[in-house]
């Protein structure tokens, strides 16, 4: 959806209300106290549902990310629309600016719920077929002072290891039998080592069981054979990284990329809900318009 339509579909707290409404009763209503969804009421004038089994009445906002907001559904739709409808993302800054909202901490924690729920969307898939898997050190914030006492380069203190894996099936053009390969879904999260038991258990979170994995020949992966079907081990060269392990680093360079150049440094603590960000953006490259009510059946669903 752009800007123009959004003005058009939602130009007050109503039509928000509206269209709230229908996906919820779509979705289905779930009862906290029945811890389960039941048939529910509508009450107009109190703008609640209520359950026809033990009478609990929940807001439109209960059970959604939107819970124990004070900001208006209009505020949270545009939330919605500026961060589905920009590719590379958005700066705090920019959409507290765009919203009109008077803290910076609004804006920022608004933000980061939007994050968690795309992370949360995401992690009901798993990875399937053939499935490249490599690690990503990206650059986290830290004090001046303690970062020139640090070490560089890969493996530093001053950075954040993060496990990308990508779905990859091969292909070939029937005239120039050329091969190359298309991507699918992606998965990446911050692990706190490099080693075999934070490689082993990402794979088993995150990659189907009947997958065949591609990785470079790193020790770490010395078990990745007993949790998926077939373990390919790659040799590292420049071959390798235009070839086999083409989508991950890919991947790599583009989130490196976006970190980088949109919000500069990210701090450890929420580095995990700005790569969900990217990679459910990532996963829905081809949505175009249609992001918007995505990321909206994504903020509505109850995750319990």
């Amino acid at each position: 959806m752009n800007i123009l339509n959004f003005i058009s579909h939602f130009p007050d707290e109503q039509s928000c209300e509206e269209y709230l409404k229908a996906h919820r009763e779509k979705q289905g209503i779930h009862c906290k106290t029945c811890k389960k969804c039941t048939k529910q009421y509508w009450f107009s004038t109190k703008k609640c549902f209520e359950c026809s089994v033990c009478r609990r009445r929940t807001s439109l906002k209960s059970g959604t990310v939107m819970e124990n907001s004070n900001l208006s559904l209009h505020s949270w739709f545009a939330a919605f629309l500026l961060m589905s409808a920009t590719k590379k993302g958005l700066s705090c800054m920019e959409l507290q600016r765009q919203l009109g909202l008077k803290k910076y901490d609004t804006a920022f924690r608004l933000m980061h719920k939007i994050r968690s729920v795309m992370g949360k969307r995401d992690s009901s898939y798993m990875l399937k077929g053939m499935v490249e898997y490599d690690e990503a050190y990206v650059e986290k914030a830290i004090d001046a002072k303690l970062k020139k006492q640090l070490k560089r380069g890969k493996g530093s203190q001053r950075q954040v290891i993060v496990a990308v894996a990508a779905e990859s099936t091969p292909l070939m053009d029937e005239k120039s039998e050329k091969t190359s390969r298309h991507c699918g879904f992606f998965k990446m999260k911050v692990i706190p080592n490099a080693d075999a038991a934070s490689v082993d258990g990402f794979v088993q979170e995150n990659v189907d069981k009947k997958s065949v994995v591609f990785t470079d020949q790193n020790k770490a992966y010395v078990h990745l054979e007993k949790l998926v079907e077939t373990h390919i081990k790659v040799k590292s060269s420049k071959s390798t990284a235009n070839e086999e392990l083409n989508w991950v680093h890919t991947a790599i360079s583009n989130l490196k990329k976006n970190l980088l150049g949109i919000y500069h440094m990210v701090t450890e603590k929420y580095i995990q809900n700005y790569i969900d960000e990217f990679v459910y953006k990532l996963n829905r490259r081809y949505f175009g318009e249609k992001l918007f009510d995505r990321l909206i059946i994504a903020a509505v669903q109850t995750y319990v």
